[in-house]
Parts: structure tokens; C-alpha cells; sequence
């Protein structure tokens, strides 16, 4: 890689943006902390920046950007992009010291906490808590002379006031763990973390958070559920190397809804070989579902079947299409006949019970017109968006992303700013 052009960096003013004091973009609506399913394991409180994780705290939604991070225009784009996706908490790679040397500009104009996502070089994490970084991501079993280092790593972090995460990969687990487990099973990951843990306690550093990721959602459920019952760090939730974006998808909905049903997790990343974007998506739509964020526009159809008559596949397909950029928290029903098609047409804001060439439209549970089947979804998206405008003007629809807002919680009630 090719050294980036010193001069435009220079260290003053606008550019330097160490311990920057800009404010953050606070996202999305109310918070919450509860799910309905299960209580929240109790977990000390950290903060990434301004974001709480743990201590009862709205589950943030991170991802990593997949540029490369010396393209800072490329890297604030896509960073900016992620923070209208929702995301709270967004990683930028450092692995090499063109990437450290641009980590202050990056903080600057980042609208949403920068994580420096450190490997193997101890003196990259300086650089990333000196360029006001809100956090570290470090693998203590890949950093050279760890145990040495690892004190004043400590040390440079309490004086930062940032916090760190101490992140266990099955891919990464120590070798002697690894023979002494026969693999990276749950006992070996949990055994490297709580290694690794204590070397921050040991000095008395305790602001950190632990990842303990493993491919396999079974495994990595039963790794997080082990670790949970060791201690009450904050946990931050993943399934590494989950896969492209549809099976990726399953296997992170598939674990951290285990997880987060049975009140395990403080903040979550679902990785997929797809654009970030999507990642933070899959993020929101986890946590909304089940009741830990507040749900945004949805849709709601019916499978096909043989009572069908339309194409339901098709009408979704082009609804969905043709609302990919609202953000009004509107939920549109999209049925194909009339066994169930009305009563959840009228359960929803906005919805078509199909059938007989044409299709009734539902609006807050009214039936307010009958169109012919090729009029069905032009009309859908007329009523969506005049409903969505209406709400604009009411100040129902959220100015910023769809995380959970930035809130202190005293006294165990939660509130909202």
C-alpha cells in the first residue's frame, strides 16, 4: 500500500481531531432494554463513546467497514451509510501504520463511535487511543509480548477514559488451548477469554467487553451461555465468519435469538460476506422482532399457495421495491385470498386482501376502496406514502437511524432522552 500524502493530514486544527469533542448523532427512538421473552443478564456498564453496553443498556448494532481505511473519503462514506442503517457502533481495520496514521481523521468526522480493530502490533492500539478511537478491539493471544505490554495498554486506556474488547476467535485460539481442549470448543474459547480477562483485572483495568465467536451457531451459543455464567463482563455477540448473506443470516438470527430470548448479549454484530449495510439491517430487524428496538416499516404477506389467487410473490416482491426508502414505522399487510387475507389486511396500517381480479385496501382496519388487480400495488404505495408523509408532519418518524437512542439509566428505570 502506498503511503498516504503526510502533508494532508498535518496535525493541527481541523484535521488533527484528537479527543475530539464533537457530539455524537444520537439514534432512533425510545430505548429498550427488556425483551418480553426473558430478563437481561445482569453485566457491568462500559461505554463506547457515548454509547452504553451493558448495565441494562439498549443492545447497540455494530459492523466493520470494509474498505480500506487510508481511503478516508471511501471509509466516512460507508461509515455514514451504516449510520443510516441504524448501526451504533462501527470497527475500521488497522493493520498497518498507513491505517493508524489516518485513524484521527477518521474519528473526527465520523457521525457514530470508531472502534480501531488492532492485530499482532501493540503499537497500533496507542495510536488508535491517541487519535481518540472510542474503543480498541485486541486479541491478547496475537499480540506480541502481551503480557508485557498489556499493562500500559491498560494504563493508556484508563487514561483515555475509552474501553477495550477482548475478542476470542475459534479461528485465532491459542495453540496450547487448542491441543489441550482437542479444538476450539466452548471450554477452550471460554478458557482463552477468562485468560485474557483476568490480565485486565489483574491490573486493575476493568472497562472491557468479550467476544467469544465461533463459525458454528450451536457452538457459539453454547460458548456465550458458559462464559455468561463465569462472570458479568459485557457481552458482545457474533457469529464469526457467518457466510454470504442469506445463510449468514440464518445462522446469526438463529443464535443471538437464542441468546438475547434468554437475556445474554449487550451488543451484537452479525458478519456476512455482503456489504456492511446489510449486516446492520439484519442487526435492527434481529433486535426488533424480538422486542428490543422499536419496529420501523414492515411487511407483512402471506406464502404462496394454492388458495392464492394472484401472484403474492410477485405483488410482495414489487411493494416491497417500491418501499425500500420509508422509514415511517408502517406496517403493510400484502395477502392473497380471503381466508386470512382481511382480518390481517385490517390488523395492519395499510394492507390488500387479493382475490377475484382485484384487491380491497385496508387502511387502520377500514376497507376504503376495491382496485383491479393491476391497480393493487401503485395504490399500496400511494396510500404508504401518503401515510409516511402524514406522519412526517406529525413528528412521528425518528430525524436520525433506527438504534436505540443514547440514555444514562439511574436508579434501574430505564428512560429516554
Amino acid at each position: 500500500m502506498s503511503k498516504v500524502n503526510v502533508d494532508f493530514f498535518t496535525p493541527t486544527g481541523e484535521q488533527q481531531g484528537i479527543a475530539s469533542e464533537k457530539p455524537f448523532r444520537k439514534t432512533g427512538q425510545a430505548a429498550i432494554s427488556e425483551t418480553p421473552l426473558h430478563p437481561r443478564r445482569k453485566s457491568r456498564r462500559i461505554n463506547v463513546g457515548p454509547v452504553p453496553v451493558g448495565g441494562g443498556a439498549p443492545i447497540s448494532v455494530q459492523s466493520m467497514t470494509n474498505t480500506a481505511t487510508t481511503d478516508i473519503n471511501g471509509t466516512l462514506q460507508q461509515i455514514a451509510e451504516l449510520a443510516a442503517a441504524g448501526c451504533d457502533i462501527v470497527r475500521v481495520a488497522v493493520p498497518s501504520q498507513d491505517d493508524a496514521d489516518v485513524l484521527p481523521i477518521i474519528v473526527k468526522k465520523s457521525p457514530i463511535p470508531v472502534i480501531a480493530d488492532i492485530h499482532f502490533q501493540s503499537k497500533y492500539v496507542f495510536q488508535a487511543i491517541d487519535a481518540g478511537c472510542a474503543a480498541v478491539r485486541v486479541n491478547p493471544g496475537n499480540i506480541r509480548k502481551f503480557s508485557e505490554v498489556g499493562p500500559s495498554i491498560c494504563k493508556a486506556a484508563t487514561d483515555a477514559g475509552i474501553s477495550l474488547r477482548i475478542g476470542v476467535n475459534a479461528g485465532s485460539l491459542d495453540k496450547e488451548l487448542y491441543e489441550q481442549y482437542g479444538g476450539p470448543t466452548p471450554e477452550a474459547l471460554v478458557a482463552s477469554a477468562l485468560k485474557e480477562a483476568h490480565m485486565f483485572e489483574d491490573v486493575g483495568f476493568r472497562d472491557f467487553k468479550i467476544s467469544v465467536k465461533h463459525h458454528d451457531p450451536v457452538t457459539m451459543v453454547q460458548t456465550y451461555r458458559l462464559l455468561a455464567s463465569k462472570g458479568d463482563w459485557p457481552l458482545h455477540l457474533g457469529v464469526t465468519e457467518a457466510g454470504p448473506a442469506w445463510q449468514g443470516t440464518i445462522k446469526s438470527c438463529l443464535a443471538f435469538g437464542s441468546l438475547l430470548a434468554e437475556g445474554i448479549g449487550d451488543t451484537i454484530r452479525v458478519s456476512l460476506s455482503a456489504p456492511p449495510v446489510e449486516e446492520v439491517k439484519v442487526g435492527c430487524k434481529i433486535l426488533e422482532y424480538l422486542g428490543l428496538r422499536e419496529r420501523h416499516f414492515d411487511i407483512i404477506s402471506c406464502p404462496s399457495c394454492g388458495r392464492a389467487q394472484v401472484d403474492v410473490i410477485q405483488l410482495a416482491s414489487a411493494v416491497t421495491e417500491g418501499l425500500k426508502d420509508i422509514t415511517a414505522p408502517i406496517r403493510v399487510a400484502v395477502m392473497g385470498c380471503i381466508v386470512n387475507g382481511p382480518g390481517e389486511a385490517r390488523e395492519a396500517d395499510l394492507g390488500v386482501a387479493s382475490g377475484n381480479g382485484k384487491g380491497q385496501i385496508f387502511i387502520k382496519g377500514k376497507v376504503i376502496e376495491t382496485v383491479p388487480e393491476d391497480q393493487i400495488v401503485p395504490t399500496l404505495l400511494e396510500h404508504a406514502h401518503e401515510i409516511a408523509s402524514q406522519m412526517q408532519e406529525n413528528g412521528e418518524i425518528p430525524t436520525t437511524a433506527t438504534g436505540p437512542v443514547v440514555v444514562p439509566i439511574q436508579g434501574g428505570v430505564h428512560s429516554a432522552e
